[in-house]
């Protein structure tokens, strides 16, 4: 009698690990593919203090936080980078453009540069061989990158062959490079009291939301 309760109990025990064991949850295996996170490309934008958003209370509120903004709207996987600094020229831009392209590669580049050269009168052939090395440059070291150049004007006070010659640089360039040209980026701006600071040349905040819409019917055509 001992014998058979010894026996029950082993059976039991054993009954008892098997159940146990068909219980445990099987590993599933699933045929939903991983999405990698979206790689946001870098639009780089190199200019003065234009670029810079110089004298504007919040600096987000110069044309290129505000293209951020936009490209964030419409979910666009892109970066804007403020490279402007303010009183840059285009020999100024031309020895900061290594440092520049070094930080980051460039997918998009918007060369932004000029004004403070019309306003010193420096010739417009040095201003051209500056932006010409600039656009090498970044075309050297990213072959793909699109590049977007933004036209300026310089004063009437200057002179007509000197204004003739400013305004022809930009599409000039433009042509030689085959690359994308916003005639003028003050466009509907400049020389509007309204939309500039006191000093009658850096815009407000109005001002910037004009460039923004100027540069981005550009723009949109690259992204």
């Amino acid at each position: 009698m001992k014998n058979i309760k010894i026996l029950f109990l082993s059976m039991s025990i054993v009954f008892m690990q098997c159940k146990n064991n068909s219980e445990k949850p099987v590993a599933k295996t699933t045929d939903t593919p991983v999405v990698k996170a979206q790689i946001r490309k870098n639009i780089v934008f190199f200019g003065n203090s234009l670029t810079a958003g110089y004298g504007l209370e919040d600096v987000s509120k110069g044309f290129v936080g505000l293209i951020q903004e936009r490209i964030d709207s419409l979910g666009l996987p892109y970066r804007c980078i403020n490279a402007g600094l303010s009183g840059e020229t285009t020999a100024g831009g031309k020895g900061r453009i290594d440092w520049v392209i070094e930080q980051q590669p460039v997918d998009i580049f918007i060369l932004e540069l000029g004004g403070n050269d019309a306003l010193r009168g420096i010739q417009p052939a040095d201003g051209i061989n500056n932006l010409q090395n600039i656009i090498d440059k970044v075309k050297t070291k990213n072959p793909i990158a699109k590049v977007i150049l933004a036209g300026m004007e310089a004063p009437r006070n200057m002179g007509s062959a000197y204004t003739k010659a400013f305004h022809d640089m930009y599409p000039t360039l433009a042509k030689k490079n085959n690359v994308s040209l916003i005639p003028f980026i003050l466009e509907g701006v400049g020389g509007v009291a309204d939309l500039n600071q006191k000093d009658g040349i850096h815009p407000t905040e109005a001002g910037n939301k004009i460039i923004t819409e100027t540069i981005w019917q550009t723009l949109k055509t690259v992204l």
